[in-house]
């Protein structure tokens, strides 16, 4: 495998299986995206006439590049602001690669919340072996422990996640969730707070970072209180992706102040996430995003 093309060609093959893997462990499309070509850099430095299964080779070496993105500082902190423009899911159709993908994600998303709290080697153990159904030799060499132990650590994870508390699992992103955060918007613009509050299951809950300090706000009617202060806000948003979540950008004077991400569940908004911290803000670079819109 020494041609440079068969070696693109083979890479390219194993992408969305890598992707899906990365995007798993990571829960971010970026990280996932980042963690795919760092893979690839790292293929084309090695000697590959020594690797005798390609596919084997990769998935060890997105776990271990994923490993080591879990560990970083800060990591979690950021990735779940990440901004894109609004697209509402494709349905899925046949085999192809891309739809595994899909399906997958799904599978993960309801987990995502509570697979943040596995420590880095009980999630890539548990997302390898239950998700993907690598054996636990294979789990274990990117691990760098013996195959016991990564079957130790595979079985606590599947231990902490069925003792988690139970939650409404996430749902994925479509036109309905489009429909909900226009509602809100408009709602809040016009100080509706019987619209606003009829979008919101009664323990809805909404956590903000503004940078000098958090916010935690339990309960509709608490909520709906607040949003009416944000109507300028409300006037000034666009909505976008936020981290794989329905969400929107308010923008005043070409510069974003606010991201508020939506947790839907069918018709009702189960939770918010608010960020207008201008320094976090500052290094997402989301007006970028938005000038493509």
């Amino acid at each position: 495998m020494t041609d440079e093309r068969i070696l693109a060609r083979r890479f390219e093959e194993e992408r969305p299986r890598l992707r899906a893997i990365a995007r798993q462990i990571l829960g971010s499309d970026a990280d996932a995206d980042d963690a795919v070509q760092e893979t690839w850099l790292r293929l084309e430095r090695v000697d590959t006439d020594d690797i005798r299964n390609i596919g084997a080779w990769l998935t060890t070496v997105i776990s271990r590049v994923s490993l080591d993105m879990l560990r970083a500082p800060r990591r979690s902190r950021e990735r779940s602001w990440q901004v894109e423009p609004w697209r509402d899911e494709p349905v899925a159709t046949g085999s192809d690669p891309a739809d595994v993908v899909a399906a997958a994600d799904r599978v993960n998303v309801a987990l995502m919340v509570v697979l943040d709290t596995l420590a880095p080697s009980e999630r890539i153990a548990f997302v390898l072996h239950d998700v993907f159904g690598q054996p636990f030799d294979e789990v274990a060499a990117v691990l760098e422990k013996s195959p016991e132990a990564a079957r130790q650590l595979a079985s606590r994870a599947r231990r902490r996640l069925r003792d988690a508390p139970v939650s409404r699992p996430r749902q994925p992103v479509t036109r309905q969730s489009r429909r909900v955060v226009e509602a809100w918007l408009a709602a809040a613009q016009g100080g509706d707070l019987a619209a606003l509050l009829a979008l919101l299951d009664d323990s809805a809950v909404l956590q903000a970072d503004y940078g000098t300090g958090t916010r935690t706000i339990e309960g509709a009617r608490d909520i709906v209180a607040q949003a009416a202060l944000a109507g300028r806000l409300a006037a000034h948003s666009t909505p976008v992706l936020i981290g794989g979540l329905p969400g929107v950008a308010a923008v005043l004077a070409g510069r974003v102040v606010s991201l508020m991400a939506f947790d839907v569940d069918e018709d009702r908004i189960i939770g918010l996430h608010v960020l207008a911290d201008p320094e976090r803000l500052a290094g997402l670079g989301v007006e970028r995003v938005l000038g493509g819109q």
